[in-house]
């Protein structure tokens, strides 16, 4: 099956990559400026997009021996490393599990920089189908970036962590495989539901959210911070699938855009336990030196998805789109 079309680029660095993905296998993309580009910028994300995806759909045109090809290799290690530093720099060091997941369970009592709590209460319809765009180029292969995470456990971690990727790949039925029910959602807004349809209209800002699963599934010794990601996402994913579920209800978005979100909240309310008790306490139990990891993929989620909720308020507060081209 024939990947998504390939993207224009953003940049000196997309645009190298890009050349080269079209090229016989073998050729190499310079990597010259990545360790000056912007982390957070439109070139290096989406150039780090682009070669994450080879493990995912990949690419028409793009020779699926690419994937793993030593020539792209530098260029790859060059944005991950610009990017991973980045986080660390950025985010709050030295925090314990604890003090990073029960930031998660308190609800900040200021909504005003929350985007479901905007899309709950007054997000018109233009702005809630921007937002399911933007969010489809994680949800249309939602839960697999965090099964890379799953032969790289033991014991009480794996078994809780298949558990609930069980659940998210619809429990044995191909119509419940939660990237199936956001393609419903998706045809009830009357949006696009081809896989990757929306790369060119997705800023860095979301990139960026999507870029850091695999950053952390790929590398073993991310393992922890991909675990605290996945118990970010877990825990705060009910509380505001609720609020979006009633967003959908509020713009008769129908059925199957409701039914995703009302998923959510009762699935992910049993999950929020199982992720920390037992894969997060099972991981720790294992391998206790890896606390301050796991605590570095809470914060780095967190630190990603409030620069993403803040880009898309300002675009949408100011009247405008928060995509760049609209397809």
């Amino acid at each position: 099956m024939a990947g998504p079309a390939l993207p224009t680029s953003r940049g000196p660095l997309s645009a190298a990559l890009l050349s080269a993905l079209t090229a016989p296998p073998g050729t190499a993309p310079d990597h010259v400026g990545a360790q000056a580009a912007d982390p957070y910028g439109e070139d290096l994300q989406l150039a780090l997009y682009l070669l994450y995806e080879l493990h995912y759909r990949g690419f028409a045109d793009v020779d699926e021996d690419r994937e793993w090809d030593p020539a792209l290799m530098p260029l790859r290690q060059a944005l991950e490393d610009r990017f991973l530093a980045a986080l660390r720099a950025d985010v709050p060091s030295s925090r314990s599990v604890d003090e990073a997941l029960g930031d998660l369970l308190v609800e900040p009592t200021d909504h005003r920089q929350s985007v479901a709590y905007h899309l709950e209460h007054e997000g018109e319809a233009w702005q809630v189908r921007e937002y399911a765009a933007l969010r489809s180029l994680y949800h249309l292969k939602e839960a697999d970036p965090h099964a890379w995470v799953i032969p790289r456990l033991r014991g009480r971690a794996k078994a809780g962590m298949v558990a609930i990727e069980y659940d998210e790949f619809g429990a044995g039925r191909a119509e419940n495989i939660h990237a199936r029910l956001f393609a419903d959602l998706m045809t009830d807004l009357d949006l696009d539901t081809d896989y990757g349809h929306y790369l060119e209209a997705a800023p860095a800002a979301v990139l960026a959210t999507v870029n850091v699963m695999t950053l952390f599934g790929l590398r073993r010794s991310l393992r922890g911070a991909l675990v605290g990601h996945f118990a970010n996402v877990e825990i705060t994913s009910s509380p505001g699938s609720r609020r979006l579920a009633a967003a959908m209800h509020r713009i008769g978005a129908g059925a199957a855009a409701e039914r995703f979100y009302d998923e959510h909240v009762e699935a992910d309310a049993v999950h929020e336990q199982v992720v920390r008790h037992e894969v997060v306490g099972g991981l720790l139990a294992d391998e206790p030196h890896l606390e301050p990891e796991v605590a570095f993929g809470v914060d780095a989620t967190v630190f990603l998805e409030d620069r993403l909720g803040a880009f898309l308020l300002s675009s949408w507060r100011t009247g405008g789109s928060a995509l760049r081209e609209l397809k």
